[in-house]
């Protein structure tokens, strides 16, 4: 299935979400997501975010799992 291509906002740089890296830094996430690096780090905590642990404490979000909060589609209610 094709994906529908995804533009991100990086460090103030328009980018392809295509091209970040399959494991993305929790700030990095947050940032795309709009949200807070405090904020970003406790959804991480709580399981909002879809994380692998590397080298005991960095915390990464996973690209092909974030995807889901970026495309369009079902609308999660709030």
């Amino acid at each position: 299935m094709k994906h529908e291509e995804i533009f991100v906002i990086v460090d103030g740089k328009r980018i392809r979400f295509d091209d970040l890296p399959a494991l993305i830094p929790v700030p990095i996430a947050g940032e795309i997501l709009g949200l807070t690096r405090a904020t970003a780090y406790r959804y991480a905590a709580t399981g909002g975010l879809p994380i692998r642990r590397f080298g005991g404490r960095r915390l990464y979000v996973v690209k092909a799992k974030l995807r889901s909060f970026l495309e369009p589609g079902d609308e999660v209610a709030a």
